[in-house]
């Protein structure tokens, strides 16, 4: 059953992801070689809690932490740890919080130093993904016509979309109805309307799109470990534009001030 939100439902769903936004932003100032996914996860936390939030992933569904860190292979869902990030490493952080009654729901994959060309060039393809998957989300249009925009943005980049994982409706709960995949036909699908919120989240492999569950139940890793890309925001669909609910500006910004 797909919920649609009332104007009011939607500025909370707003303030909810302005507060997951600052929060990555608050993780951009500590992103660095020699920081443990642990640490990040614990800032995370108490900031978070700080504003008055609530972290949305601590025990989902027995999840462990707070925020998800999906480091180089992994895909999505990594456990954050004591292992320290290494230079040329990449790190997804996959970010929920739930303010008002209502989740919050964005991703980020952070480059640790520098890295190769190539594994830019992976980032930069699934980010702009994401915006034309955005640029889909208006009323009158169907589901299959995001994934279309992505899948066709990253596949003519050599790369390549993971089918298992997929986006989803964001509201009073983090999964919502209707799955959001990254990959599909256009005119296909459940038609979009005013009220509903997605996030819309492609997950993309350098390599093959291939996937596999670690022992631990949860990270979900590329099987021929080659390195894979995460962005995400949440968004309400418009009469003639998206509304993006989430922002990088956080991010970006503190990025913009590393020397």
């Amino acid at each position: 059953m797909i919920f649609f939100k009332t104007e009011e439902e939607i500025e909370l769903l707003r303030n909810s992801n302005i507060l997951a936004a600052k929060t990555l932003g608050e993780l951009a100032k500590w992103i660095k070689p020699g920081v443990s996914t642990l640490k990040l996860n614990d800032i995370a936390d108490t900031f978070i809690r700080d504003h008055k939030g609530v972290p949305g992933f601590l025990n989902y569904r027995g999840f462990p932490k707070s925020i998800c860190t999906s480091v180089n292979d992994q895909v999505v869902h990594g456990i954050p740890n004591e292992t320290p990030l290494i230079e040329g490493d990449i790190v997804s952080v996959d970010c929920g919080v739930i303010l008002n009654g209502f989740v919050g729901d964005m991703a980020y994959t952070f480059e640790i130093g520098d890295i190769k060309p190539e594994i830019k060039k992976l980032l930069s393809t699934t980010k702009e993904a994401l915006y034309k998957g955005i640029e889909q989300a208006i009323e009158g249009r169907r589901i299959g016509d995001i994934g279309f925009a992505i899948q066709k943005h990253c596949e003519e980049a050599g790369f390549s979309v993971v089918r298992e994982m997929v986006g989803h409706g964001v509201g009073r709960k983090l999964h919502e109805e209707p799955e959001v995949p990254n990959f599909g036909r256009r005119g296909y699908g459940s038609k979009m309307r005013r009220g509903m919120v997605l996030a819309i989240e492609p997950m993309i492999n350098y390599g093959k799109r291939d996937i596999v569950q670690e022992q631990d139940g949860w990270t979900v890793r590329s099987t021929d470990r080659s390195v894979s890309a995460h962005f995400e925001h949440s968004v309400a669909i418009g009469k003639k534009n998206a509304d993006i609910l989430s922002t990088f500006e956080y991010i970006e910004k503190e990025l913009s001030l590393r020397p």
